[in-house]
C-alpha cells in the first residue's frame, strides 16, 4: 500500500472516529485531559500498523485498543489496591459483590470502570459454561428461584442441581478472582 493511501485511511479514520472514541472515553476516566491523552495513544498505534487496510473492521479494531488503552491507564495511574474497595468489617458499606455491582458510580468514574470489568468478566464467565450449569446459576442467583424449585421445573434430581450450581459458582469465583489480581497488579 502507498503511503498516500495510508494518510487517506487514517485521516479518513480519525474524521469517522475522533467524537464517537472520545466520547466511549470521557466517561471511564477522570478529567478530559486523560481523555485526550488515551485518544492520541490510539490514533499512534493505529497510524504505526502496516496492515490497516487488512483490518475487516476498524470501529471493532479501535474499541478494542481504546478499552485497553483505559484499562492501561487506569492501572498506571492507580495509587490503592483493590481491597480499598472492600469493607472492612467494622465499616459500614455494601457486604456483597452484589452490593458492589449496584453501587451508583454516577460520581466515581474509577469505582465505575471497576464496576464494568466486574460486570463483563461475569457475563464472558457465565458464557463458558455449559448450558445446564448456567440456567440452574440464572435461575437460582437472578430469579431467586429456589434449587428445590429448579429441580423440580427440570425434572432432574436436587443432587445434580446442587452440583451444577457448585460448578458454576467455583467457576465464577475463579474468573473473578483472576480479575481482581489482574486489577490488584498495579
Amino acid at each position: 500500500m502507498s503511503q498516500h493511501k495510508k494518510e487517506h485511511i487514517i485521516e479518513n479514520t480519525v474524521n469517522d472516529y475522533s467524537e464517537k472514541l472520545l466520547a466511549f472515553i470521557k466517561p471511564k476516566v477522570r478529567n478530559d485531559e486523560d481523555a485526550e491523552d488515551i485518544l492520541q495513544e490510539v490514533w499512534f498505534q493505529f497510524s504505526n500498523l502496516t496492515n490497516i487496510s487488512q483490518i475487516v473492521n476498524v470501529g471493532n479494531w479501535l474499541f478494542r485498543v481504546t478499552r485497553n488503552k483505559i484499562t492501561d491507564s487506569y492501572r498506571k495511574k492507580k495509587t490503592g489496591n483493590i481491597e480499598d474497595y472492600e469493607p472492612q468489617e467494622e465499616e459500614e458499606g455494601y457486604s456483597s459483590i452484589q452490593e458492589l455491582l449496584l453501587l451508583d458510580t454516577s460520581k466515581d468514574p474509577e469505582l465505575k470502570f471497576f464496576q464494568d470489568e466486574i460486570w463483563k468478566a461475569l457475563f464472558e464467565a457465565l458464557e463458558e459454561l455449559p448450558e445446564a450449569q448456567r440456567l440452574v446459576y440464572i435461575q437460582n442467583e437472578i430469579e431467586e428461584k429456589t434449587l428445590q424449585q429448579i429441580a423440580e421445573e427440570q425434572q432432574t434430581n436436587i443432587k445434580t442441581i446442587i452440583s451444577r450450581k457448585q460448578y458454576a459458582v467455583k467457576h465464577l469465583r475463579k474468573r473473578l478472582h483472576q480479575l481482581y489480581k489482574d486489577l490488584d497488579n498495579y
